[in-house]
């Protein structure tokens, strides 16, 4: 199985880089059949990448008011309809762009993890580094089958 592990968010907005943070610590782990891109925002370009995977992680930050760490993994598919893409886009709009591309449709996965602190800066609040330690053990489960 060939694995791509796409983190994305500002790295520079505190919890925004979480997905950022997730794809970094996965790539010092060296496992084999594991690709792992960190990225601003996704873009039509990574549609290329995705399309030779047999599987994709997509890893975000989504605000939450709630203090609990609470750490989400939806299974995804692509759009319907693809007229959302521009310079940027969201997880589902990427796979209907690789299917329309590259004529494939790969199993992807959204990790959420929550986040509470967007203010500039690079240090993480304590909610989002536990929703990282969380997501992290969750996505290995995955990726060691």
């Amino acid at each position: 199985m060939n694995f791509l592990v796409i983190g994305y968010g500002n790295t520079l907005r505190s919890d925004d880089g979480a997905g950022q943070r997730v794809a970094e610590k996965i790539a010092r782990w060296k496992l084999p059949g594991v690709q792992t891109l960190a990225v601003h925002q996704l873009t039509p370009e990574l549609a290329e990448n995705i399309a030779q995977a047999d599987t994709v992680i997509f890893v975000d930050a989504v605000a939450t008011k709630d203090n609990s760490v609470s750490v989400k993994i939806q299974q995804l598919e692509a759009e319907d309809n693809n007229n959302s893409l521009g310079h940027s886009c969201n997880p589902r709009s990427l796979l209907s762009f690789t299917q329309l591309v590259y004529g494939k449709t790969i199993p992807a996965y959204w990790v959420l993890i929550p986040a509470v602190k967007f203010d500039f800066g690079e240090e993480l609040s304590s909610l989002t580094e536990r929703g990282i330690d969380i997501a992290l053990r969750q996505i290995k489960t995955r990726l060691i089958i």
